[in-house]
């Protein structure tokens, strides 16, 4: 059974910084593209950064380049999105997910989803 479980949601002020964490079990993903999305009240959920699990090419929405980060552990088969510089319009659910196309990952058509984690920044 695929599992991805997000962690490291929390409060933090404007300016501040997370470290968000997708733990994935289940299967082995190395043909694989993960990606963490949002979802803030009212608004569709919407792609933040993805990358390749092999190969680790990376990608990022134009809102979040120069403040966040993702990253993957392989041995720990982890996936991370440091996140700096955080503004009060970050506040959201954040989502893991995966997929083995590119394009889906983009417009969010995944195979594998996370429960998901909040990440609430105050001004």
């Amino acid at each position: 059974q695929v599992q991805l479980v997000e962690s490291g949601g929390g409060l933090v002020q404007a300016g501040g910084s997370l470290r968000l964490s997708c733990a994935a079990s289940g299967r082995t993903f190395r043909d694989y593209v993960m990606g963490w999305f949002r979802q803030a009240p009212g608004k569709e959920r919407e792609f933040v950064a993805g990358i390749r699990w092999s190969g680790g090419g990376t990608y990022y929405a134009d809102f979040v380049k120069g403040r966040f980060t993702i990253s993957r552990d392989y041995a720990k088969n982890t996936m991370y999105l440091q996140m700096n510089s955080l503004k009060p319009e970050d506040t959201a659910v954040y989502y893991c997910g995966a997929d083995t196309s590119l394009s889906s990952l983009r417009i969010g058509l995944l195979q594998y989803w996370g429960q998901g984690t909040q990440v609430t920044v105050s001004s």
